[in-house]
């Protein structure tokens, strides 16, 4: 249960995190630069840390279900708060494949091609689903937190 619950938390804590520094961090620092220095550099910036997402999409899931049926007692048996941790779960994990197959890769496209304003287009619609999946796993790690607090 402590190796499960640890790679859950970490999984958790890189994606969040990355998505806050992104979103509070890099989008702020990077505004100044012009569109050819600054869409590259989201293009590099999001290739490294998807490489993490990929591991954490793996690894929450597979975590959680292993929780869920050799320590909790399977599904029958979950306590609300856990079905709807899972359910905010499946729906990053959504967004985020969605976020990597389509506005991602149209936007590493359109930087090779040197088409700034259609990169920018697609940053922007990145930028928005990130502060999405942001509040959603905000929101679940606050479920977390209190459920075990009042549990």
């Amino acid at each position: 249960m402590a190796i499960a619950v640890t790679l859950h938390v970490l999984a958790a804590v890189i994606w969040v995190g990355g998505m806050f520094f992104a979103y509070f961090a890099l989008r702020p620092a990077a505004q100044g630069f012009e569109p050819a220095v600054r869409l590259p550099l989201w293009t590099r910036a999001l290739s490294r840390f998807f490489f993490w997402v990929w591991i954490a999409v793996l690894l929450l899931p597979a975590s959680g279900y292993w929780m869920i049926f050799r320590v909790m007692g399977g599904m029958g048996s979950l306590p609300p708060y856990v079905n709807v941790m899972q359910g905010l779960g499946i729906v990053m994990i959504l967004a985020y494949l969605h976020v990597f197959f389509a506005p991602y890769r149209r936007m590493r496209q359109a930087v090779v091609r040197g088409d700034w304003p259609e990169a920018g287009r697609r940053l922007g619609q990145i930028r928005r689903l990130i502060l999405f999946n942001l509040t959603l796993g905000l929101a679940t790690i606050t479920l977390a937190v209190w459920a075990s607090h009042y549990r």
